[in-house]
């Protein structure tokens, strides 16, 4: 099975759709009793402990989102606590809580089923106070463990086919998921969780980069099979997702890339038994890249976007002004983040306020799958409930007008509620925003390997959301979702398009603790 074997995704993507009939036909029990534990723990291995000195860079929220990943030309070379800074923001442990069942790990980026699967590994070279090598990250003791020891970049820029960003970065963080961890709960629809929650992290990510003034790049080509090497993944159970080339350098020599050792080393058992999806493991190997060549031959301009004619009353967006936007911080909002477990469903929302989160979250993402600047694979549908100036209804977003077009006015709570898999959440929230792809002429463009990409910058721009709503103190939460009526309510607009991401949004409930 190659890259252009295109019913590999079809087949995925179709079997793991959730409709009211399946979710009743195949009904899936949790074993509490076999939960997997929220980290990968390598048990022979001495912590590096990683600074903990997190200060603010007190750049403003809004700023940071809305320009992720980008900064200013010139060298920009990483020191080990501004790592610490970028690890804990984006996928640390925010705070602990002691409950009867046990320990709870809040952390930066939402999660499905908070399950926190994707772990993040560091390739750099000789850093200030950082001796070059692989590391792998573990959030439970906030430190680095070291996989192996020297400047294996050289693998990485060979297994990314030359890709430029890695070429001159100090620093390439990959993303990388254990299956299980999430699979206990959502099965073999786990495999697009790794991409949902990879994305959320990142959305992060590159906020605090921007935030000191560190270019970010997402790099989504590269052979799958020398990077599982190089971090010593099991294929059988894990898959690199995504890499994030991080700082600016020289290009590095063009000595050859070092020989790679297996890795060998113990990691500590996830829970009493483990039961395989073969679906994921399929998709991903159906998606992988074998060769330097077919990664440089992949890496190019994304498919143009279908452009729609607007037929709708068109309603331009009206953001914040930089002088009317909230003082906070992006640290402070990405502490203060969380996934709304309650809307109030009289509250309404301003339009100024939905504005600008559609706005921050579009601007672009420095991807080598979104190329040129400023493309997308997704479009952004809503459902608007409560949102001053902005009437009830269906709603497309134009990117290039910024602007929205109505495509049937009314109110659709119940609908909404129905779509967001019967929960309560997307029926009281003020607003909900669905991520589309048309997915025909992505794996036309990128083979398999375009579901995964698709993904993955649904899930960033749905990161972004969160963030832009946390920033003028509004909630937020990501759900899934019945695929097919999904589709069927926005069309005949939205017919043929494939649902990738949902973020409700809307004024939280707060409940106070007796």
């Amino acid at each position: 099975m190659t890259n252009r074997d295109l019913q590999a995704t079809w087949t995925y993507h179709n079997d793991t759709k959730h409709s009211y009939q399946s979710l009743r036909t195949r009904p899936h029990h949790m074993d509490w009793a076999n939960r997997p534990v929220p980290f990968k723990t390598y048990s022979a291995l001495e912590p590096i402990p990683l600074p903990r000195d997190l200060p603010s860079s007190g750049v403003g929220a809004l700023s940071a989102i809305s320009n992720a990943g980008l900064a200013q030309d010139g060298d920009r070379v990483p020191d080990l606590k501004t790592l610490a800074q970028l690890l804990y923001f984006s996928a640390g442990i925010t705070k602990r809580v002691t409950r009867p069942g046990g320990e709870m790990f809040f952390r930066p980026a939402s999660c499905t089923g908070a399950l926190y699967h994707i772990d993040l590994y560091i390739i750099c070279g000789d850093l200030s106070d950082l001796e070059a090598g692989v590391y792998h990250f573990d959030p439970h003791d906030f430190a680095l463990r070291r996989l192996r020891q020297g400047d294996f970049r050289a693998v990485v820029v060979q297994a990314t086919g030359g890709e430029q960003s890695t070429a001159s970065a100090p620093v390439v963080i990959a993303c990388a998921s254990t299956y299980w961890r999430n699979a206990w709960k959502y099965q073999a629809r786990a495999y697009r969780h790794c991409f949902w929650d990879s994305g959320t992290i990142l959305a992060n990510l590159l906020a605090a980069a921007v935030a000191r003034d560190l270019p970010a790049r997402l790099v989504g080509g590269f052979t799958d099979r020398a990077l599982s090497r190089l971090l010593g993944l099991d294929d059988a159970r894990e898959g690199a997702i995504c890499l994030v080339a991080l700082g600016q350098t020289p290009a590095a020599s063009s000595a050859p890339a070092p020989e790679i050792e297996p890795l060998r080393l113990e990691t500590a058992p996830l829970s009493a038994t483990e039961v395989d999806y073969p679906a994921i493991r399929e998709m991903h190997v159906a998606s992988g890249l074998e060769t330097e060549e077919e990664v440089a031959a992949w890496r190019g301009s994304a498919p143009p976007p279908t452009l729609h004619e607007p037929s709708g009353r068109l309603f331009p967006l009206d953001p914040l002004s930089d002088a009317d936007e909230p003082g906070d911080s992006i640290e402070q909002v990405i502490l203060r983040r969380g996934s709304t477990r309650e809307f109030d469903p009289q509250a309404f929302i301003s339009f100024r306020q939905l504005s600008t989160m559609l706005r921050s979250a579009t601007r672009g993402i420095p991807a080598d799958f979104l190329e040129p600047a400023g493309a997308t694979m997704n479009d952004l549908y809503l459902i608007v409930h409560n949102v001053d100036g902005l009437p009830g209804g269906a709603y497309l977003y134009h990117r290039g007008r910024e602007a929205l077009e109505q495509l049937k006015e009314g109110s659709f709570r119940s609908e909404a509620g129905y779509l967001g898999l019967e929960q309560a959440l997307p029926a009281a929230a003020s607003a909900n925003v669905f991520f589309l792809s048309d997915l025909a002429p992505v794996l036309e463009r990128f083979g398999n390997r375009g579901y995964r990409v698709a993904q993955l910058e649904a899930a960033v721009m749905g990161g972004k959301l969160y963030l832009a709503a946390y920033a003028q103190r509004l909630g937020a939460t990501g759900l899934t979702f019945y695929d097919d009526d999904v589709t069927a309510f926005f069309s005949p607009h939205a017919a043929g398009k494939s649902v990738m991401f949902l973020v409700a949004l809307g004024k939280s409930v707060t409940r106070r603790r007796r």
